[in-house]
């Protein structure tokens, strides 16, 4: 379900006179597994569903197949919660969560994480996979750049979107949250039955594009979700980097004007 995104409201240009502009919607979003809370986060209403699951893959309570059914609200009517509570069902096959709850700004995902190794000790390195065109991963921000309306309205929000290797956006996610987009493409994938990529398969993987930085979050998410690729608009942090080069993730970053900085994986920066 897809609300409104974004809305009207009238301001003053100091050129002169008052104009209507277009503002992003921001509100919060609870999400349960199994109708346990979960976590909450400031999120740009639209594409729930996809926000929930990509979250709960991202942070290892959900593989993918256990998802049996998506709903809003499930302690009542979705009107009463204002379409702002998100249950993910799997019918117990999957462990009861603890809690993360305190409200996630819409800047940042993982903040109040303590152990950051314990994100990434369940994940596997990534299996071998060909070397991406390097072209090919420079030019995908302009892609995707053409697929944000609510960028264009608005002004004021990310955008992520998964690219296959034949150069083709697949999915495109825009979200005040950088993090949100992200979930939201890979909880898109991950309900069309795209990812996770079945084991042995190693032809069918994809690059994560995302219009800001690539920070830690963001390596984790993509390995999690078992893209190969992560190109990122502005820079990366020290701490994404190496643990991209642990994932065996290709991290490119300042992509943009058709130029871009390899930042992982080793062979291909030596």
């Amino acid at each position: 379900m897809v609300r409104s995104r974004s809305q009207q409201l009238f301001v003053r240009n100091l050129g002169g006179g008052r104009q209507p502009d277009e503002l992003v919607v921001e509100e919060p979003m609870t999400i349960q597994l199994d109708g346990h809370d979960v976590s909450s986060t400031m999120r740009t209403p639209g594409h729930d569903f996809e926000l929930a699951v990509g979250f709960l893959l991202a942070e290892g309570l959900i593989a993918g197949p256990e998802v049996a059914g998506i709903r809003y609200c499930g302690t009542g009517s979705p009107v009463d919660s204002e379409f702002n509570v998100v249950t993910v069902e799997t019918g117990g096959k999957v462990d009861v969560p603890t809690a993360r709850m305190g409200t996630i700004s819409s800047s940042c995902g993982i903040c109040g994480i303590d152990a950051i190794e314990t994100l990434t000790e369940r994940l596997r390195v990534l299996p071998p996979y060909d070397p991406w065109d390097l072209d090919l991963l420079i030019a995908a921000p302009d892609l995707m750049r053409k697929a944000q309306p609510l960028f264009d309205a608005t002004g004021a929000v990310h955008a992520a979107a998964a690219m296959n290797r034949g150069g083709e956006i697949v999915v495109v996610r825009e979200d005040i949250g950088r993090h949100n987009a992200v979930d939201k493409v890979v909880g898109r994938m991950v309900m069309d039955d795209i990812i996770p990529t079945p084991p042995g398969d190693t032809g069918r993987d994809f690059a994560l594009i995302v219009s800001g930085r690539a920070s830690f979050e963001m390596v984790q998410k993509a390995w999690a979700a078992g893209f190969t690729a992560l190109v990122a608009v502005s820079g990366p942090s020290s701490l994404a980097v190496s643990t991209a080069r642990r994932a065996g993730l290709t991290v490119l970053g300042f992509a943009r004007d058709g130029q871009a900085k390899i930042y992982s994986p080793l062979n291909l920066v030596e």
